[in-house]
């Protein structure tokens, strides 16, 4: 047998002797129990062990959560392992009572309060809302906390009658008014629109108020028929003209292609 040989079969019977060996140590190392610390139990998936309830891990041991007055324990893993009683508010390793003002109350989470209806806050206070003549209190927590009657509008602290002017009505919005149809608004009245000869009132809020009759175009105040050249027709607008295929449209008429 060569050197060479001899030698792959030392190191090879080496290595089997190793592994050999090597197996019952780490069947022994599965076999032994988990070292658990008091106030702890093993998990319920994988290996290893937690703290109960009560208790958080700290440097290997489970030392019992401290919980100060009106506070109750978690089983959060995280943060202090407590939280303060609803109206207590955390404040450093303690539960401090949550003032809440007169004519106020706690909010749904216990950490913070709210005016009752018919108060607002102000300056950490709760002052009730004072509602003019002719007005509602409202449950919205910004402006005023009133609005105004139908019929009337705000006017600095107060509500005051809107005046409607002739031909014309309150609008839905109850806010403002509206002119009557076939009148426009000025800035305080309604006037009657004025419509042409060959032409049409249109319901708008701008504009002149009237649209020419199809085959008319508008000349100031006036709807003027239409001079419509040889090979044209009325465009779709109404108030133009266009050549027909096969003319287009040079100067004032239509000429071939």
């Amino acid at each position: 047998m060569s050197r060479i040989l001899r030698a792959r079969m030392i190191v090879t019977l080496s290595f089997i002797f190793g592994f050999i060996t090597a197996l019952p140590a780490a069947a022994v190392a599965q076999s032994m129990p988990i070292a658990m610390p008091d106030n702890a139990k093993a998990k319920t998936y994988g290996g290893g062990w937690e703290c109960n309830k009560g208790y958080r891990e700290a440097n290997g041991a489970c030392v019992a959560v401290k919980i100060p007055q009106n506070a109750f324990g978690t089983d959060r893993s995280y943060g202090s392992g407590w939280d303060c009683k609803r109206g207590y508010l955390k404040s450093g390793q303690s539960c401090n009572l949550f003032k809440v003002p007169k004519n106020a109350y706690l909010n749904s989470a216990g950490d913070s309060w709210k005016c009752n209806r018919g108060y607002r806050e102000t300056d950490e206070s709760c002052i009730a809302v004072k509602v003019p003549k002719n007005a509602f209190l409202t449950d919205s927590s910004y402006g005023t906390g009133w609005e105004c009657d139908r019929g009337y509008q705000p006017v600095n602290e107060t509500c005051a009658a809107i005046k409607i002017p002739s031909n014309a009505y309150l609008s839905a919005s109850a806010n403002g008014w509206k002119c009557d149809r076939g009148y426009r608004p000025t800035r305080t009245a309604c006037i009657a629109v004025k419509v042409p000869k060959n032409a049409y009132f249109v319901d708008i809020s701008y504009g002149t108020g009237w649209k020419c009759n199809r085959g008319f175009t508008a000349v100031n105040e006036t709807c003027v028929a239409l001079k419509i050249p040889p090979n044209a027709h009325i465009d779709f607008s109404g108030d133009s003209w266009d050549c027909s295929p096969p003319y287009r449209k040079r100067d004032n008429g239509c000429i071939l292609r």
